[in-house]
């Protein structure tokens, strides 16, 4: 019997869709109120420090894809760096549990947006929402990330609606400067990496990428494109919607929104928040879409490599994705977003993916000293690996140290 493989059906614009999505779906419409109630206006800081830490371990992510464009990515660099299949089956673990915990905080997210319309059980709103995704993601890779794309497409018009009738908060900021420059003193400090840590999560959708690396064109090629376009592009719009954020809104009301987007749009218009609740609904389903079809696809490269229980490598003749793994994750995904808060979730997720990206650059040094340079893949400097490294850690230190 011929083993039914992954559909490569995935090009650049879709791939770049595919991660930004991720990035904005979980960043902006669900994050920015618990970070700004953390960090207050030093917001602004921390969301840059975020994303300092995760372009440094992007860059390293560009050369692994590259050299090795398969399923369950960080699990692959883990087992080529260091040669274990023990460490490279539980970075694996930790990266499918990652996206489950995050496709929950989104969940979570999206019951916050849909409670501006109706009075709804929030357990039933959850069943329903990832029952539909998982069913999405069962359809086909090229149905899934057709899906995405759109849902993108779609929250990047919101936020962009939003920066256009924010502008004027953007350019005349009302706000002291040194409002938003912390003092060197510890309780300052701790609010600027509490919110650092916390905003991290915003940051990940890159790591997502490399995931459906099998399902892709030309990886070699597309991952180094996409990876820096979607992480630069939501870095921008990160920044002028903080700007436009602490604007309108109070400190005090962006930490008790469970909407923020759906409350900014109300100062604006003084209207009732339809059309923004809907965008910021249909962003946080894009990302838990992507959450979904990313852990389905660890779980499924893993078992292709025996390390979980092959059932979980079956791949459907009909719509050529791995239903098996694809239903199991959306269950667990289903318990995670029923049982824990989004502040718990982002940050959970935060921390295993921080160890995970700290695995992933010291396998890469090691990748690298045994063979530096391959024809055809992005190699980067090897000092990069080493700051990525550092950044991971010094935060993970300091956001404790801050608690």
């Amino acid at each position: 019997m011929v083993k039914v493989k992954l559909s490569r059906e995935v090009g650049l614009s879709f791939l770049v869709l595919y991660g930004l999505g991720n990035i904005l779906g979980a960043g902006i419409y669900v994050l920015v109120g618990k970070v700004a109630g953390v960090s207050g206006y030093f917001s602004l800081l921390s969301f840059i420090l975020a994303c300092t830490v995760a372009f440094f371990t992007a860059l390293s992510y560009m050369e692994l894809a590259s050299r090795y464009p398969f399923s369950a990515g960080a699990a692959i660099y883990i087992h080529e760096g260091f040669g274990s299949q023990t460490l490279s089956l539980i970075v694996g673990i930790l990266i499918a549990a990652a996206a489950l915990v995050s496709s929950a905080t989104l969940a979570h997210g999206f019951v916050g947006y849909l409670l501006q319309f109706f009075e709804i059980n929030e357990y039933l709103v959850l069943v329903m929402l990832i029952s539909i995704l998982v069913l999405i993601a069962i359809k086909g890779i090229k149905a899934s990330v057709m899906v995405a794309a759109l849902l993108t497409l779609v929250e990047v018009f919101g936020l962009l609606w939003m920066i256009y009738h924010g502008f004027d908060g953007i350019v005349n900021v009302k706000i002291e400067w040194d409002a938003f420059i912390p003092s060197p003193s510890f309780n300052d400090i701790s609010m600027v990496f509490l919110g650092t840590f916390l905003a991290f999560y915003a940051f990940i959708g890159f790591e997502d990428i490399v995931n459906i690396a099998e399902e892709v064109k030309d990886p070699r090629r597309n991952y180094p494109i996409a990876i820096t376009l979607a992480l630069g592009i939501s870095t921008v719009l990160y920044i002028l919607i903080l700007m436009v954020a602490f604007d309108v809104l109070s400190i005090e009301e962006l930490k008790n929104s469970r909407a923020p987007f759906a409350d900014m749009y109300q100062q604006f218009t003084d209207n009732d928040p339809v059309l923004i609740s809907l965008i910021g609904m249909f962003a946080v389903l894009n990302g838990a879409l992507i959450q979904i079809i990313m852990a389905s696809r660890v779980v499924y490269g893993m078992a292709a490599r025996s390390w979980l229980p092959s059932t979980f490598a079956d791949v459907s003749p009909r719509t050529k994705t791995p239903v098996k793994a694809t239903l199991t994750v959306g269950l667990i995904a289903l318990l995670f977003s029923m049982f824990f808060d989004i502040v718990f979730l982002a940050g959970f997720t935060s921390v295993l993916i921080l160890i995970v990206f700290t695995l992933v650059n010291v396998a890469l040094i090691r990748i690298k000293k045994k063979e530096p340079v391959i024809e055809g893949v992005i190699c980067i400097p090897l000092w990069v690996p080493w700051v990525a490294t550092f950044l991971n850690v010094a935060l993970v230190v300091m956001s404790f140290l801050a608690l």
